[in-house]
Order: structure tokens, then sequence, then C-alpha cells
């Protein structure tokens, strides 16, 4: 069946439920009663909550013209945002700059601390000990997540660490071909379920090195190849890509890491912070 543009997705689910299969007709029933909770979902989660594949997920989203998962989700928000309905958070249009500073404010504080309780402890104590024991340390992201995986190389390789950024998709390929047990892949992907990185990520899996995810879903395909799942509080719906809400949590999950990583390795980490700033002062007025 052809998409039309435009078209509101829940209509074309009911025109065309009859020809679905029962699996699939439990995917439909699910987001004919919660769109809007859809919207938020990977894969995985919504495979999960109607007690189907993953694949039927796919199949179903394709049976009504869409090219894949995160294709339909862009409809349904579509159609949310039609309706007026707040896909964009609790700023209202009329806001003053004021009351927009103030409800950002709450949300990025609400974000950090929500990521911080989502977290365990030892999760984030085994990370680290990995990260200080590794011959070289990948950050792996692609898009806006690709800008804060380079964030974290940077951090990294001011406190001593041997690192590498990576967001072109043939080289991630290649890189992960290469790893080893002795490497760390920190993979960084708010949806879960960016394909370039999740194809690399089982190569290095294959290869044996050790994967640290930073994701915004809990049950998404890059959560099967990680050894370490770090959870940043943010959901982005495909109209939120890339929000500054959601980097700021990953941001926050890498300043834990490595701030407590360059405590463990004081010494050499010290240095590095003198030997980086010493190196860049005729650079600066």
């Amino acid at each position: 069946m052809a998409k039309v543009e435009k078209v509101n997705p829940l209509l074309v689910i009911q025109s065309v439920y009859n020809s679905l299969t029962k699996t699939e007709q439990k995917v439909a029933d699910y987001i004919l009663t919660h769109h809007e909770e859809a919207v938020y979902s990977s894969v995985t989660d919504l495979a999960e909550k109607t007690e189907v594949g993953d694949t039927t997920v796919l199949r179903f989203c394709r049976k009504l013209g869409y090219k894949g998962f995160q294709d339909f989700k862009l409809a349904i928000a579509q159609n949310l945002m039609n309706d007026d309905k707040q896909v964009y958070g609790k700023i209202d249009e009329n806001d003053s700059i004021e009351d927009i500073s103030k409800k950002i404010a709450i949300q990025f504080n609400s974000s950090i601390n929500d990521t911080q309780s989502l977290n365990q402890q030892r999760d984030i104590e085994k990370a680290i000990e990995k990260i200080n024991l590794a011959q070289k340390i990948y950050f792996y992201g692609v898009g806006s997540s690709g800008f804060t995986a380079l964030d974290g190389k940077y951090r990294f390789m001011r406190l001593g660490y041997n690192t590498e950024h990576v967001s072109d998709s043939h080289i991630m390929a290649m890189t992960a071909s290469l790893l080893g047990p002795n490497d760390v892949v920190i993979a960084i992907s708010s949806s879960g379920s960016t394909k370039d990185v999740i194809d690399a990520l089982k190569i290095a899996d294959d290869n044996g090195a050790f994967i640290i995810c930073i994701t915004n879903q809990a049950r998404s395909p890059i959560t099967k190849y990680a050894d370490i799942k770090l959870l940043s509080a943010n959901k982005e719906s495909p109209f939120e890509g890339g929000i500054f809400l959601s980097k700021i949590a990953q941001l926050f999950l890498l300043d834990i890491l490595s701030t407590k990583a360059a405590l463990g390795l004081k010494e050499r980490s010290t240095k590095a912070i003198k030997n980086t700033a010493e190196s860049v002062l005729d650079k600066l007025y």
C-alpha cells in the first residue's frame, strides 16, 4: 500500500486493519489506544508491550506504506502536532522569555536528577574500571549524538586517555573490525536505534571489545551489544532529535565517567591536564 502524504496514520491503520495478521493487529490495537506513548517508544519497547517480535513491528509499519518504524513515528508525531498536542513539552507560545528560561531550567534539572536515579552505581564503577584499563577508547555516534561523542573524546583526551572519535559509518565499521578485548567503545545514540552505530557495535562485540552505550531507550537495539547500559532520562520524539535537553543528560553521564576515572589515575590525569593546557597557551590572547 502506498503511503499518502499527511494522511492521519491512525486512519490508515483502521482502513487496513482487517488485512493485518493477528500479531500485526496486536500492534495496531496498542497504537490506536496509546499513540502518544508510541511516539517515545523504540522498536523493542513496542514489541515488548505488544508481545510480538521486532520484525512484526517493522512489517506492520511497511504494510502501512512507511519505510520503517522511525518513518511511522514521524507520521504519528506530525499528526499529534496537527491536533495541537504537546509534542515539544509544556512551553507555550505566549510564554515570556523569563517563563521560558525558568521552564527550561526546571527541565534541565529534572533531566539530570532523573538520569542520576536511573543508573546503578555498580554499572558506572564497572564502566570506569574498564575505561582505566583500556588500551584505546573509541567514541561512536552519528548526527547530534556524534557531536556529543566528540565532546566525550576531547574530554578524555585532555585527561590523558588514548581516544578516537568516529562518526562516519564506513570508518566506524572498519575501526570496529580492528578492536580487541583491551579496547572500549562508548557508543551514544539517543534513540538506541541508529543503524550505523548498531552495525558497528555488532562487529566490535564479535571482536571482544568492551561496549558502553549511552541511550535514552532502555529497551532498544543498541543495548543488545552493550556490556554496560547507561540511561539518559530524557526521551525524544522524531521532531525533537538533537534537543539540548537530551544532550545535557548524555554529557552529564560522560562527565561522571571522566571525572571519576581521572581521579583513579590522578597523577597521570593531572600531568595531562597541565600539558594540554600549556600546549595551547600561545593560541590565546
